[in-house]
């Protein structure tokens, strides 16, 4: 099992850390939290450009037919430079569940999402905070030759913002779960779009008898689009975490007291060890993940592994990064207080640390 990426994968992270580094600093991205703006139009098309948004689907659906390591390759950067804009619900949830699907509706809206030209959300949580599809309520009823759905999805990441969602539904009453697609205002919908902490738009959405498509297919494929996407908003993650330690340890060699870097103090040095090591165990436990699922050798309890690693250890992080920070950490004007806001909420998102956990135990 090969951990390295390959040179064309590094090439990729190349090209997609210059873009960044030229056109996403934290001003950039303040700016654009700060417009009141769910994300920036400008680097979504971008991303499309850069086949960002092709790469995880086949060829036969237009994509470029790149794996999940692929996207984790330049992961890692969205997450140390704080992007806002939806790719892990919208390519790596809805996009996939669209690939996965039959029909030339799922085909449209694919094409769509891949020229950059519609962002598509995916609707499943509930209410509930864990990725487990038993806790699903929501219905769909059949209508004609379509469905009708009827319930209430929370916390769906640029819900109302979209122009289609993916939503995910019990065939009636007990039935097993099913993806469901619907235009984005369509007759039924009720939205109400919030903020998430770290500045994402999301959207808590009723559906009242919303006339929707099935995606047939895409049901049997469920699994493994929730794992992959877990995967790649774990790499996110792990590119915040690393982006702490980084600021966190350059603060620390340049801030002083009693005339000498507070770096230089004992507790001070052993908080920044025990940062690089946290950083250190995340991002190995993302590669080893990853790798697995390359080889279609990852089960639940590898991604039940790796949620809770990365939502334990980036809490620690952040929360030792704010400390050696002082008071100044907890502004809004430094990037440090944003990054552990970013962490929190990954750490939410399909199931908190505890809840993964829990299911390591129970396995």
């Amino acid at each position: 099992m090969d951990f390295n990426y390959t040179e064309e994968q590094q090439m990729l992270r190349d090209s997609v850390g210059k873009y960044l580094e030229k056109n996403y600093d934290f001003d950039a991205r303040q700016k654009i939290v700060r417009s009141h703006a769910p994300w920036s139009l400008d680097v979504w098309q971008q991303f499309a450009e850069m086949g960002l948004l092709a790469l995880p689907f086949s060829q036969e659906r237009g994509g470029l037919g790149g794996s999940v390591t692929d996207c984790v390759a330049f992961a890692e950067l969205f997450g140390r430079h704080l992007v806002t804009e939806p790719f892990t619900h919208s390519v790596m949830l809805a996009g996939a569940a669209l690939a996965a699907a039959d029909g030339t509706d799922a085909q449209a809206w694919l094409d769509k999402l891949i020229a950059g030209e519609a962002v598509i959300a995916f609707a499943y949580e509930e209410g509930h905070g864990t990725p487990s599809l038993d806790l699903v309520n929501m219905t769909a009823q059949k209508s004609g030759e379509r469905y009708v759905l009827f319930g209430e999805k929370r916390l769906v990441v640029a819900g109302g913002d979209a122009q289609a969602l993916v939503v995910v539904a019990r065939m009636g009453e007990g039935g097993a779960p099913a993806l469901f697609l619907v235009e984005a205002g369509a007759e039924g919908i009720q939205t109400r779009g919030y903020p998430t902490i770290d500045g994402r738009s999301t959207a808590n959405i009723r559906f009242d008898g919303v006339r929707a498509v099935l995606l047939t297919g895409a049901d049997q494929q469920l699994d493994r689009i929730l794992a992959n996407a877990i995967i790649v908003q774990c790499a996110e993650a792990v590119g915040a975490m690393g982006a702490l330690v980084t600021l966190t340890s350059e603060y620390a060699m340049t801030r002083k007291q009693f005339g000498m870097p507070i770096a230089g103090f004992q507790a001070v040095a052993h908080r920044l060890a025990d940062m690089k090591i946290a950083y250190g165990k995340a991002r190995a436990t993302l590669i080893y993940t990853t790798a697995l699922a390359e080889s279609g050798a990852s089960g639940p309890r590898d991604i039940a592994i790796l949620k809770g690693q990365t939502g334990k250890l980036g809490r620690a992080i952040g929360e030792a990064a704010i400390q050696t920070h002082g008071g100044v950490g907890m502004t809004d004007e430094l990037s440090v207080s944003h990054y552990h806001k970013h962490l929190l909420a990954c750490d939410a998102m399909f199931g908190d640390h505890s809840y993964h956990f829990r299911k390591v135990g129970q396995g």
